[in-house]
């Protein structure tokens, strides 16, 4: 089978890096070492285009799922960190509104906690990090209005969107900051304001969750429109967000948002109109990452069997479409997928996606 474009190696999403995770789950580290020596073969970046998906923060955590990241490996990420936070101080202290990339998961800050939670011992610079993202719940003034610390000029892709945006999604939204928060909460990591910040996200959520995102006209709105059916996913819509809504409640110790976020999982997997949006099999957007989320949110509540139907339901679905994807890495390839298929997670590679 031949891919339909030339991998980035460094690359968590599509490149080799990717495929060792799934060789280090299977616990087959001859050709895990292949596909890293692949990855690092023309050096590895540690620059602004450096995180949880890409160069030395994505190879550590690759690394460290084999308990193999060294002391090199950790310092070079700790210079990215400390770029990234200078940076984001520096912003800060302008008083402009963020671009995605200084905090989401896929880019920026979020993934970086991502990566940093996942050290044993817990990494020094975590708490650094972690208010760092608690500043976004601070509201912002730009071009004399009021916006919610995230809100962003430009979208997932980069292109100025008028009047800006506050992203709702997993990957790319405020549902990571979320999510990472609420795992440090769960972990016994603790830093000011931090419990606070979990419950501005998640009530901001509550609101305006059932968009990818929301604009400048959903703010002076009463009430948020009516979202348009949209393609239920990890990356964006409501699973994904309900997941985050989990760990908030789990980390605040709130069993009604418990209860909700889980309602909304089962309702929305149970919904034929929903899972017709399915279009593929990947972690990303298809059913192998409903597949680990939903065992993830089934993991952590008290009524896990209400879910295992829909477990088999998911799981028959990726069995039957996984070969067909064109790309092989691990968000929008079969490496991803078999990793979702096989149901095991002894590495916890799943960190990757802050579903665990």
């Amino acid at each position: 089978m031949t891919e339909t474009t030339v991998p980035r190696t460094q690359d968590l999403s599509e490149g080799a890096l990717g495929m060792a995770l799934l060789d280090i789950e299977r616990r087959d580290l001859a050709t895990a070492r292949r596909h890293l020596a692949r990855a690092t073969a023309q050096g590895v970046s540690t620059g602004s285009n450096a995180s949880l998906f890409h160069g030395a923060p994505a190879l550590e955590f690759v690394l460290a799922r084999a308990h193999a990241a060294g002391d090199d490996v950790r310092e070079a990420v700790d210079r990215v960190v400390d770029a990234r936070l200078a940076a984001a101080h520096r912003r800060q202290v302008s008083g402009a509104v963020p671009h995605l990339a200084e905090w989401d998961l896929i880019r920026g800050l979020t993934g970086l906690a991502a990566l940093l939670l996942s050290r044993r011992p817990i990494a020094p610079r975590l708490p650094d990090v972690l208010a760092c993202l608690i500043v976004l719940a601070r509201p912002v003034r730009d071009d004399g209005r009021m916006l919610p610390g995230w809100w962003s000029p430009v979208g997932p892709d980069g292109k100025t969107m008028v009047g800006g945006h506050g992203n709702n999604g997993m990957a790319h939204g405020i549902a990571g900051p979320l999510a990472v928060l609420s795992l440090a909460l769960r972990a016994g990591i603790r830093v000011p304001g931090q419990e606070e910040a979990v419950g501005t996200f998640a009530t901001w959520l509550d609101r305006h969750g059932a968009h990818y995102w929301s604009t400048a006209a959903h703010l002076d709105a009463e009430q948020p429109p009516p979202a348009d059916p949209a393609r239920p996913s990890w990356c964006y819509g409501q699973p994904g967000i309900a997941r985050a809504q989990q760990l908030a409640a789990l980390g605040l110790g709130d069993p009604a948002r418990r209860q909700a976020a889980e309602d909304t999982v089962a309702a929305v997997l149970a919904d034929p109109l929903h899972l017709t949006r399915i279009t593929d099999s990947t972690l990303c957007h298809g059913w192998a990452g409903l597949l680990t989320l939903t065992r993830a949110v089934a993991a952590d509540s008290p009524a896990p069997a209400r879910f295992a139907p829909l477990i088999q339901e998911l799981h028959r679905r990726l069995a039957a479409d996984w070969e067909r994807l064109p790309k092989s890495g691990f968000m929008e390839g079969r490496a991803g997928a078999q990793l979702a298929l096989h149901a095991t997670d002894t590495t916890s590679w799943s960190r990757a996606l802050l579903l665990t």
